[in-house]
């Protein structure tokens, strides 16, 4: 749960209105591993590059991580399989978001924040920890740059923990899939069966257990 620290120049920039932050996530659908939230108040000039993370190759969109990282102030929020289990996918991708936010705040003393969400829903009366005016934008990752921002730090976040996974769990192949249900990844599930880091909350999971 990363805060990033904005510089001096970027604090000196900040005015006394609200400040609107973008915010997205990532692993929503995959089988393992977490799901991830960013939270990002960009700089002025924004960083260079900025669009939704689903359309970049891997190489830029690592570019683009170190220039939002290095200028702009951003939190981060993950949720383990466990409670992804515990509070289903949906509840856990809204408190994602609650934490990415908490985290943020953390770098911006004094300031009021706002929050424009991607999708068509935000964590706005559906999760306990959520305590900021927000608003939803359909395909808000591409068209508001805080959210592609969001996007960004999300996904390369979250491809690094699966990275790392990787090692300790090495049967299914998530330094190339991330733990989304590919071919490989499935044909590595019926023959290992499940790790500890799946999600057996997800059907394709609960019914290898069921015939394990």
């Amino acid at each position: 749960m990363l805060s990033g620290t904005p510089s001096t120049s970027f604090c000196a920039e900040l005015g006394p209105g609200p400040l609107v932050a973008g915010v997205d996530e990532a692993g929503r659908g995959p089988l393992a591993g977490p799901v991830v939230a960013a939270a990002v108040l960009l700089c002025k000039p924004r960083p260079a590059g900025i669009t939704d993370s689903k359309v970049m190759n891997a190489e830029a969109r690592a570019m683009v991580e170190q220039r939002i990282r290095r200028r702009c102030a951003f939190g981060i929020g993950v949720i383990d399989v466990a409670q992804i289990d515990r509070l289903n996918i949906f509840g856990a991708t809204m408190l994602a978001m609650s934490l990415a936010m908490r985290n943020l705040c953390e770098t911006l003393e004094n300031h009021a924040l706002e929050a424009v969400v991607d999708g068509n829903l935000t964590p706005a009366g559906r999760c306990a920890e959520w305590r900021w005016r927000a608003r939803a934008m359909v395909k808000g990752d591409l068209r508001v740059p805080a959210i592609g921002a969001a996007s960004i730090l999300a996904k390369e976040y979250r491809d690094r923990l699966m990275r790392d996974a990787a090692r300790d769990h090495p049967h299914y192949g998530w330094e190339r899939n991330k733990g989304y249900g590919t071919a490989d990844h499935l044909a590595a599930l019926r023959m290992h069966g499940p790790s500890p880091l799946h999600r057996r909350s997800f059907a394709p999971v609960a019914q290898l257990e069921m015939f394990a």
